[in-house]
């Protein structure tokens, strides 16, 4: 039952907080994050009555704590600058920036790994980087290292939307086929001109910003799919192979 409860809790609580715990992984929140995991764990092995209470209780004023310290960082920014901390500049022209380093507790090893991360084996190339609030290395390479763009060469492009979901697990979402103002009929011709004839028979389906249609279905005809693992072959799937 506090297992349940506790599990209620979070899902309750985590819905209400938004995605400041995931999508703005500060170091704030990941410390708050584990904090209110810890919480909930109590709650849901601690069998004493009156500790559940009292455990209860503690989650839910530490999601209102965390609740309203979200809410003061996004229409205060003094606030914002020292709950979540501010963007640090830490290579300049090429330039490591020591000082800013130290002050972030942030190390040459530590560096090198996110530049390779990022493409960039020599820190000479590098016009900006930046570390966030999130311990995400931003990078700006100089003008002459990065790569050419149909811009620079002032080549025309044409315009690419996001792809709009039709068919999901078998099932087509007549809300997006509304919004693109396409219906079910136009759907299945799709669908039969690619040699599908039953919806079910899809996975998943999409149409592209140049009116195409990609179509993945469940079952793919596939003779001999890539397999990147050392798992030694089945004989039999050898055999139907060959």
């Amino acid at each position: 039952m506090q297992t349940l409860l506790a599990f209620s809790a979070i899902l309750f609580y985590t819905r209400i907080l938004g995605k400041q715990q995931i999508g703005q992984l500060t170091f704030f929140d990941y410390i708050n994050g584990i904090t209110f995991g810890s919480i909930a764990a109590v709650l849901a092995t601690d069998t004493g009555p009156k500790q559940t209470g009292l455990h209860f209780l503690g989650l839910t004023l530490f999601a209102v704590f965390t609740y309203i310290a979200g809410y003061v960082v996004m229409v205060n920014r003094p606030a914002r600058k020292l709950i979540a901390g501010e963007a640090t500049v830490v290579v300049h022209n090429g330039k490591i920036l020591e000082d800013n380093m130290k002050k972030m507790h942030y190390n040459l090893d530590e560096l090198s790994m996110q530049l390779r991360q990022k493409g960039i084996f020599d820190i000479a190339d590098v016009e900006y980087a930046i570390l966030e609030t999130d311990g995400v290395l931003s990078v700006l390479p100089k003008s002459q290292k990065r790569p050419l763009t149909p811009a620079d060469l002032k080549l025309p492009t044409s315009y690419e939307g996001i792809p709009v979901e039709l068919i999901m697990d078998g099932e087509i979402i007549f809300q997006n086929l509304e919004q693109v103002r396409l219906d079910e009929q136009w759907l299945l011709q799709q669908l039969q001109a690619q040699g599908v004839q039953d919806v079910s028979q899809v996975d998943y389906a999409v149409l592209r910003s140049d009116g195409s249609v990609y179509i993945n279905c469940k079952q793919d005809n596939l003779t001999a799919p890539v397999d990147i693992t050392d798992q030694p072959q089945n004989p039999l799937q050898s055999q139907q192979k060959s």
